[in-house]
C-alpha cells in the first residue's frame, strides 16, 4: 500500500543569488515548506495568523480574482487557510484538491483544467463562491456552508446543513476571516 511522502523543504541563497533547495537544513538555509498532513485544517485559536512566503506567495491571483469575482480578499484567504492551510498540492480524504480544495466536478464546472495550478485553483474556487453568492442572494454562511457541503445540501435543508463538520467549517472560515480583515485594517 503506497503512502504520502514527507520532506520539509530548506532554501538558501549564496552571495551572488544563487537559491539552492534542500531537504535538509542547513547553516544558512530557512524552512521554506513543511509538509506533513496534506490537508491542513486548523481552527484559529489553535494557528496562528501566519503571514509567511507560502502565504503570500499567492497574493497576486487572489487579488485579480477577487476582483474580478467582487469577492474580498480576506475571504478568499480565510477560505484558502481552513481549506488546504495553504498547500497547493493539498488532498483531502473526500479527493478535493489544491489551495481551494476543489473536487474534481466542481473544478471541470468552474473551468479548471490543472486543479493544482494555484491560479487555476484560485480563479476556480473564488469563481465558484461567486456562483454560490449569487445563488444565496449574497449571504455569506450559506454561501459558505454551500462551498463545504454542496449547494443542494443547503437548498435542502433550507440553511446551513445539520453537519457537524459544516457547521465548524463555517465558524473557522468567519473567525479567519475576521482575524485577515483586521489585518488588513491595522
Amino acid at each position: 500500500m503506497a503512502t504520502a511522502g514527507r520532506a520539509d523543504i530548506y532554501q538558501s541563497v549564496t552571495a551572488d543569488g544563487v537559491i539552492t533547495l534542500s531537504n535538509r537544513p542547513g547553516a544558512k538555509g530557512r524552512l521554506v515548506l513543511r509538509t506533513g498532513k496534506t490537508n491542513s485544517r486548523a481552527a484559529p485559536s489553535s494557528a496562528p495568523l501566519d503571514i509567511s512566503d507560502q502565504v503570500t506567495r499567492f497574493d497576486v491571483h487572489i487579488r485579480q480574482a477577487s476582483a474580478l469575482y467582487q469577492i474580498p480578499e480576506e475571504l478568499v484567504r480565510a477560505v484558502i487557510q481552513v481549506e488546504s492551510g495553504f498547500d497547493p498540492r493539498a488532498v483531502s480524504p473526500a479527493n478535493a484538491r489544491g489551495l481551494m480544495q476543489l473536487v474534481p466536478g466542481t473544478a471541470q464546472r468552474m473551468m479548471v483544467s490543472d486543479i493544482f495550478d494555484p491560479r487555476q485553483n484560485i480563479f476556480g474556487g473564488v469563481r465558484y463562491l461567486r456562483v454560490l453568492a449569487n445563488l444565496f442572494s449574497g449571504d455569506l454562511k450559506l454561501t459558505l456552508a454551500a462551498y463545504n457541503a454542496g449547494e443542494n445540501a443547503v437548498i435542502r435543508y433550507g440553511g446551513i446543513p445539520p453537519y457537524e463538520e459544516t457547521q465548524a467549517y463555517v465558524r473557522r472560515v468567519l473567525a479567519y476571516y475576521r482575524l485577515y480583515r483586521a489585518k488588513k485594517g491595522a
